[in-house]
């Protein structure tokens, strides 16, 4: 093997650390080495390629195929006909696959990049900021550098079943590129990516069986959101609850999912396995032993508030992490936004700057849409502080009145003496954009006091959602 090649910076990931490189390390020597994501170790990162973007764009194609399950509601006789899935999915990724080819491209050759050098292989340290890359081609080379930025990821997990792994399961990583739907699709999980991909589906016309160990989809929402999600979702597909899955088996028609569920054995058939049970951060695949890193139970990154690599407790000069790689949130405003911070912490180390200074909202585009941010009710109320929590329904608003919409609803929980925003909690129609509105509030340090009557709320609009949750909260 060659000796070393140093570099001032070594960049792990083309995700969020894609955004990393700019004119104002011009002059640093910077190396950027990805290993790609999905199969096909695509450059560009999950959310461009495998996460945010392609589902969303499948999210909005299955809301419209949705809608004609209400159309003679509202006089309307459409009906879906006729799903080409082969055309949907080729719109969708006809559009993302040039992008990432494009991103690419740039990053190898154009003269904005002059001072980088891409590496398209695993990197796995060997030692402090380290690291042994192996390439595409199989050749080999050491790096070096002053500054490691870890920006690697995660991918999706296969819980300990009895056959799973041989079953060939899809995950997130393969679903979305199938060559034909299934008639039908188990779905193994209860989070954000199998209630999403169970609306997708569904709303498509393949026969859903959504499989949750726990009674209630979406654990990681306020109680309530939960419960209705679940109600919702068990009305459209059949949802097994409480459903403890011991083995899966391929057989020539599809595959079988045993399990217990109340004591009883249960069998589900299915024509394809999606697993959706959650996701590993890419440290085992970086080997960040090697280097002294220290590491969550789950396998996360540890890092201090400044995103600098913890080891021994202790910070490690040099080392830097982001995303999903030293994230519990897993989510891609929380990677872009911990990016944002460890490139000004590099650039300006006499400002540091901390990157947990702001309340972390999610979405799930699920049908209905769920939205949250801060504490759910529970964590409030246990607290010991003194909390008043408004509920307003979709329906007693004039647009929710409009929608016929019988089952959204908004949950603000608030603190009962000084009206500060503890939390926030939606599903309906657009949750996932009217959560903003209480977003910036409790970010900017705005109470319901202060916003629920400054301001002119727009009738009849779906704000006047949160206008009247607000106004429950105020004296």
């Amino acid at each position: 093997m060659n000796a070393p090649t140093h570099y001032d910076i070594a960049l792990i990931g083309s995700g969020s650390a894609n955004s990393f490189p700019g004119p104002e390390f011009a002059d640093r020597r910077i190396v950027q080495i990805d290993r790609g994501v999905g199969p096909d170790r695509v450059f560009g990162g999950t959310c461009l390629n495998l996460g945010c973007i392609p589902t969303k764009m499948f999210v909005h194609t299955a809301d419209l195929a949705h809608a004609t399950t209400d159309a003679a509601r509202f006089g309307l006789t459409e009906q879906l006909q006729d799903v080409d899935w082969p055309a949907i999915r080729d719109r969708i990724f006809g559009r993302i696959d040039p992008i990432t080819a494009g991103g690419e491209e740039y990053r190898r050759d154009h003269e904005d990049n002059a001072n980088l050098t891409l590496l398209r292989g695993t990197a796995r340290f060997i030692g402090d900021r380290t690291l042994h890359v192996i390439g595409e081609d199989g050749g080999e080379q050491t790096v070096t550098a002053d500054t490691v930025v870890l920006g690697a990821g995660s991918r999706p997990a296969l819980p300990p079943v009895d056959g799973l792994a041989e079953a060939a399961p899809h995950t997130s990583d393969t679903i979305m590129r199938i060559e034909r739907l299934p008639a039908s699709l188990a779905i193994l999980g209860s989070g954000v990516i199998a209630v999403e991909m169970a609306h997708i589906f569904a709303s498509l016309g393949v026969e859903v069986t959504l499989v949750a160990r726990s009674q209630q989809v979406l654990r990681d929402a306020d109680a309530d959101i939960s419960a209705r999600l679940t109600e919702l979702l068990g009305q459209r597909l059949r949802l097994e609850k409480g459903l403890s899955t011991t083995s899966v088996r391929r057989t020539g028609a599809g595959v079988e999912l045993r399990g217990v569920q109340d004591g009883a054995e249960v069998l589900i058939e299915a024509e394809e396995l999606l697993v959706a049970t959650g996701r590993r951060p890419n440290s085992d695949l970086l080997d960040v032993a090697a280097a002294g890193i220290d590491t969550a139970e789950d396998g996360r990154v540890r890092v201090d508030a400044h995103q600098r690599v913890l080891g021994g407790g202790r910070v490690l000069e040099g080392l830097w992490a982001f995303g999903d790689l030293s994230s519990a949130h897993q989510l891609k405003h929380v990677a872009n936004h911990e990016q944002r911070i460890v490139r000004h912490n590099i650039l300006h180390p006499g400002q540091l700057r901390r990157s947990d200074t702001m309340p972390v909202p999610s979405g799930v585009f699920t049908h209905p849409q769920v939205a949250w941010v801060g504490m759910d009710e529970e964590t409030a109320r246990a607290g010991g502080r003194g909390v008043k929590v408004a509920v307003q329904e979709y329906a007693s608003i004039a647009y929710g009145w409009a929608l016929e919409d019988s089952t959204g609803f908004a949950k603000i929980i608030a603190d009962a003496e000084t009206t500060e925003i503890l939390g926030a909690h939606l599903i309906g129609p657009e949750a996932t954009t009217l959560v903003q509105l209480l977003i910036q509030a409790m970010s900017t340090g705005q109470t319901a006091r202060d916003i629920a009557a400054t301001q002119y709320w727009i009738h009849p609009a779906m704000p006047e959602l949160i206008e009247n949750a607000l106004l429950q909260l105020v004296p």
